[in-house]
C-alpha cells in the first residue's frame, strides 16, 4: 500500500497548498459557483482504505491509485456593504476579494519536493514534467504531471487535475509506478471529468 499511502499524501498536501497563500481562492467574480466535480473510475479500481482513494483491484501487483479530494475555501457567505468596510474584512485573507490563482510550478514543486524528500528522509528527485493551465466545462485550473523515486522503489508518476470554481477547487490525482499498466485506463477517465 505504499504507493495508496504517498496518495494520501499528495492529497494532504494538495490541501496544505490550497489552505496556505500558495493558492488564494476567493469569489471571484468571473468564476461560477460549482456544487461537484464528476468523473468515470475504471473499472479496475476500487474504494481504498482512505476516503477518496482507489486503488487497483489487482493490488500488490498493480499499485496504481486515484485519489479525490474537494477543498471549500469557506467564502460562500453573504456580506453587507458595512461589513465590506470594517477592518476585519479588510486583512488580508479574511476579506472576500477578486484574487486569481496564485499556484505557480515552482510553488508546487518546491513544496511538494520538500514534502516527498521529509517522507521519505531522502531526496527522491520530484520533478514537474509539465504544469498547464486547463479549462473543464468553463472551470480553469491545472494538469500538472510529475515524478519521483525513492531510493529502492520505482519511479512514480502523477497527474494532477486542480479545477477552480468560485468556492471550491476539486482535486483528481491519478498516480501509478513505472511498471504500472494502467496509463490508457488514466487517460480515459480524466475525459470525463466534468465542473458543474
Amino acid at each position: 500500500m505504499v504507493t495508496g499511502v504517498a496518495l494520501a499524501a499528495v492529497l494532504a498536501l494538495s490541501t496544505a497548498l490550497l489552505t496556505g497563500d500558495a493558492l488564494r481562492v476567493r469569489a471571484e467574480e468571473e468564476l461560477p459557483e460549482a456544487a461537484w466535480c464528476s468523473f468515470v473510475i475504471p473499472d479496475d479500481f476500487v474504494p481504498g482504505p482512505d476516503r477518496g482513494v482507489f486503488i487497483n483491484r489487482n493490488y500488490p501487483m498493480e499499485s496504481s491509485t486515484i485519489g479525490y479530494s474537494i477543498y471549500d475555501n469557506g467564502k460562500d457567505v453573504t456580506i453587507t456593504n458595512r461589513q465590506r468596510q470594517e477592518e476585519s474584512f479588510n486583512v488580508p485573507g479574511n476579506r472576500i476579494t477578486d484574487e486569481p490563482t496564485l499556484l505557480t510550478k515552482e510553488i508546487y514543486e518546491e513544496t511538494l519536493s520538500a514534502a516527498y524528500n521529509s517522507k521519505y528522509g531522502q531526496d527522491v528527485g520530484f520533478v514537474i514534467e509539465s504544469f498547464d493551465d486547463i479549462k473543464v466545462d468553463g472551470y480553469p485550473g491545472f494538469k500538472i504531471q510529475s515524478s519521483y523515486r525513492a531510493e529502492g522503489e520505482e519511479t512514480i508518476h502523477q497527474t494532477v487535475y486542480m479545477l477552480i470554481s468560485k468556492y471550491k477547487v476539486f482535486t483528481i490525482t491519478y498516480q501509478r509506478a513505472e511498471d504500472d499498466d494502467c496509463s490508457e485506463q488514466f487517460e480515459k477517465s480524466a475525459t470525463t471529468i466534468h465542473v458543474n
